[in-house]
């Protein structure tokens, strides 16, 4: 059992950071457009990044299948293409950890970025300073608090994310079980013992989580 709790550990740990650095890297720009730009179908893009928040997380999977499934839309062409099928791999993991996250961090930061005073952003534009310039020297340092919130809320829900990474990864032992996808096995099979172990270290560790971003959350105002 402890063999299998470590690899199922590790791995929703590795598959759950490379999804918060790609979730802090896309949504931090993401959050950016929409906060600062307006264009003709800003509140469309808003709403489709938001879906997979408040969709049943098979659902998203279902979707995710469609367009990156071996036969799906993108999946097909990159199978063509490379001969390599994204499902039942732990980089599938990944990318459905990643479309769940996402809003998360797009929610988060946009709030961040709004509540920056416009009269700091408007003095770094009469010093000469760029656009680009003014967001990585004042908007994103004084929205960082929250930007850090919305990663650390992105890493746990990365970090406990089920139904999307079921349908996409699948639940193969030693290769895509996670420990939410572990302890729905553990469960199924009876073994109770070892699901509450893993239950409550992922109930640890989503606490701790919680903690750490209702810390920063506080801050951004």
């Amino acid at each position: 059992m402890e063999s299998s709790l470590a690899f199922s550990l590790k791995l929703s740990l590795k598959v759950a950071s490379v999804a918060t650095l790609l979730v802090m890297l896309f949504g931090t720009g993401i959050a950016y457009v929409l906060a600062k730009k307006n264009f003709p179908g800003k509140e469309v893009m808003d709403i489709l990044l938001t879906l997979p928040l408040v969709m049943p997380p098979t659902v998203t999977g279902y979707y995710l299948i469609v367009i990156f499934g071996r036969n799906g839309y993108i999946g097909k062409i990159i199978y063509d293409m490379t001969g390599f099928s994204l499902m039942f791999t732990w980089y599938a993991a990944v990318l459905a950890s990643f479309v769940v996250a996402l809003p998360l961090m797009i929610k988060t930061t946009r709030a961040a970025i709004e509540s920056v005073d416009e009269k700091l952003i408007n003095a770094s534009y009469t010093l000469g300073r760029s656009e680009f310039e003014t967001a990585l020297k004042v908007i994103f340092p004084l929205a960082g608090k929250g930007i850090i919130a919305g990663v650390v809320l992105s890493f746990a829900r990365a970090l406990g994310e089920f139904g999307a990474t079921l349908m996409l990864a699948g639940n193969m032992p030693g290769r895509t079980d996670t420990m939410p996808i572990a302890i729905w096995s553990l469960a199924g099979g009876g073994d109770w013992p070892g699901a509450n172990r893993m239950v409550l270290m992922l109930t640890f560790m989503s606490v701790i989580f919680l903690y750490v971003a209702n810390r920063y959350s506080r801050r951004i105002i």
